[in-house]
């Protein structure tokens, strides 16, 4: 296999690798192990659907209906973006018997579409708008691994996880916000061997990119003069999104701006040399070049002293979480978390700030005991170690695979010398490259 991400290499038989596909399938849920040819991408998927507790004679339950969805629908940022889609889509879905399909960041269809009687042989597994697709819920397929990792991806037949999936194909691809860069959802298309085709995942690729150039042009990034868009979540080195400009910060930039995003009043220099450095003998010299530095990059109108503040408004991704969390809006907050804030920063006020954001939010998750905004925490890289939370996901959903993960982690944290908290302070973890 030449492309790791294309499904079929050029002069496969596709019958033939449904056949060694099916069992190697059978192979892994007898016995755990991964059979070749299976594709990396699908042998790892396969091992997150297990992980999660993903049965392969599983189905896919619908979250959303009436009212809800057309609600969830309307707020959505895609809205904006489906007559794009079905303009490139809708007709190649109708004319090849497909579905054309929109899920949003958690998984759930929004929108499935297409040529009606495949539309009907696809309700028997409801694949219906209002059901959630997600790795974690129905394991591997399309628009759930694509969201899950964040790329492009094509998965067919037998590569699917569940059994009653595996005689169709798909090909999906993620549309990120054009301003922040976070995942809004997935497009996808849905139906016969003939996609797994390389042109189908570029194609749908090329459709996603035309979405983000879309909305774009509809959804201006709503900032007052000089503002600024500032990512900082699940990555140690900052974004800042400036005057049509993406700066990659520095660590220490990015601590530096993350907490003058915090403080709109400024900081003295003491303070902000407090909240930097635990080390008591960086002395305010060393500071003063850092914020030279910074000034140079972003330039001079951005940042200015006594007290040290920034002059224009500065969205930080970080806040995002905050607000949401505090209106209550706790599935829209776990959606815009991407992770730790700035997980390898030792700044003593940035540790404090990441403490307390993952805390407020896993707090919330806990409480709120949703089997799959809980499956997405535990499964992540900064929950996979979360004790509390894979007892919390043991009381609602358990399946053997998360009785088995919490019995391990039980026994791993019960070590001598191993710490019972969540140690999240200083953690690294792997993080997605930056978008």
């Amino acid at each position: 296999m030449t492309d790791p991400w294309v499904a079929l290499e050029p002069g496969a038989d596709p019958a033939e690798r449904v056949r060694v596909l099916r069992r190697a399938h059978e192979t892994f849920t007898t016995a755990g192990e991964v059979a070749r040819p299976v594709r990396s991408v699908v042998a790892e998927s396969w091992q997150r659907s297990a992980r999660a507790g993903v049965g392969p004679d599983g189905g896919a339950s619908v979250e959303l209906s009436d009212g809800d969805l057309g609600t969830h629908r309307a707020e959505h940022p895609l809205a904006r973006v489906m007559p794009l889609f079905r303009e490139l889509l809708g007709t190649f879905a109708a004319d090849g018997e497909h579905l054309l399909a929109v899920c949003d960041a958690h998984g759930r269809l929004l929108w499935v579409e297409g040529h009606p009687a495949t539309r009907r042989r696809a309700d028997g597994m409801n694949f219906v708008p209002g059901a959630r697709w997600s790795e974690t819920a129905v394991g591997t397929n399309a628009p759930g691994t694509a969201v899950a990792l964040d790329r492009p991806v094509q998965v067919f037949a037998a590569e699917h996880f569940i059994r009653r999936v595996q005689p169709w194909t798909c090909a999906a691809a993620p549309v990120h916000d054009p301003h922040t860069g976070r995942v809004l959802g997935a497009v996808d298309i849905t139906g016969g061997d003939g996609l797994a085709h390389p042109h189908s995942l570029g194609f749908v690729q090329a459709v996603a990119r035309a979405a983000e150039s879309q909305l774009a042009l509809l959804a201006p990034p709503r900032l007052g003069d000089g503002g600024a868009l500032l990512s900082a979540l699940g990555r140690d080195e900052a974004e800042l999104r400036l005057d049509g400009r993406r700066i990659r910060l520095s660590r220490r930039h990015s601590e530096i701006l993350v907490l003058l995003a915090r403080h709109p009043e400024g900081l003295s220099g003491d303070e902000l040399l407090c909240a930097l450095y635990a080390d008591e003998s960086v002395t305010p010299v060393t500071l003063r070049a850092e914020l030279a530095r910074l000034r140079r990059l972003v330039g001079p109108g951005l940042l200015a002293s006594r007290p040290y503040r920034l002059t224009a408004a500065v969205e930080s991704d970080a806040t995002v979480v905050e607000r949401r969390l505090e209106a209550g809006a706790l599935m829209s907050a776990a959606e815009a978390y991407a992770g730790p804030l700035l997980p390898g920063s030792q700044a003593p006020a940035v540790v404090r700030l990441r403490r307390r954001l993952a805390d407020g939010l896993r707090t919330a998750l806990i409480a709120h005991r949703d089997p799959d905004l809980l499956a997405d925490w535990a499964h992540a890289p900064w929950g996979e170690d979360d004790l509390e939370v894979w007892r919390a996901l043991a009381a609602v959903r358990p399946v053997p695979a998360v009785r088995a993960r919490l019995a391990a982690l039980e026994t791993e944290l019960a070590a001598p010398g191993r710490p019972v908290s969540w140690p999240l302070g200083g953690a690294t973890y792997l993080q997605r490259p930056p978008a």
